[in-house]
């Protein structure tokens, strides 16, 4: 079965937006070539709307390297319960009220594993629902004080450290696995509508 990664860049006190301002001075070889074997794992992107639409605008004029030629021909899947036409390269709407049973079919297809950039309205309900296997955390040496919180607040699981990767730029990507999500209902049927900021 296919696994479901959700890879996001965070502050040393857990905030997750604009990482464009604070996290590329810390981008370095080795970061870039984790990054890229992450993208090469994988064959298709699952995102919220928010992420997809920011994404959608910046990346189809992107090319002409490995991670990004990669991450244009990609499947992609936005979660949205309001998004009538996703004109990206490859790309499929699935609609909020679907979410788990659509991303459950997804899991079964063969295939790479399914990328998120992001955490948010959708990672907390596939979480939720026992759908998503790996959480990838780059842990950046930031202080921010303020901004969107890598969970939103009443987010509750325990997790398992499978893999810490340190690299010499200071960011430290730290790789859980959920281990007590399965079976937890009460998930909204378009949680997957936004709040996921691409990491």
């Amino acid at each position: 079965m296919r696994k479901i990664i959700a890879s996001t860049y965070s502050t040393f006190d857990g905030f997750i937006d604009n990482p464009h301002l604070w996290s590329m001075q810390y981008t370095n070889e080795q970061s870039m070539t984790y990054a890229l074997d992450l993208v090469l794992g994988s064959d298709a992107l699952l995102l919220g709307r928010e992420t997809y639409d920011g994404m959608a605008q910046a990346w189809p004029a992107m090319g002409g390297n490995p991670y990004a030629d990669q991450v244009n021909s990609m499947a992609k899947y936005v979660v949205s319960s309001t998004l009538e036409k996703a004109e990206w390269n490859n790309s499929t709407i699935i609609h909020g009220d679907d979410l788990v049973a659509d991303v459950t079919k997804l899991k079964e297809q063969p295939g790479e594993n399914i990328l998120i950039w992001g955490c948010g309205r959708l990672t907390d309900a596939l979480m939720e629902h026992g759908l998503l296997d790996e959480y990838r955390i780059w842990i950046c040496p930031v202080i921010r004080g303020g901004g969107q919180r890598l969970f939103r607040e009443g987010t509750e699981a325990t997790l398992e450290l499978l893999d810490a990767t340190t690299f010499d730029s200071g960011v430290v990507v730290l790789t859980y696995r959920p281990a007590s999500a399965a079976g937890k209902a009460g998930v909204s049927g378009d949680g997957g509508e936004d709040g996921d900021t691409a990491g």
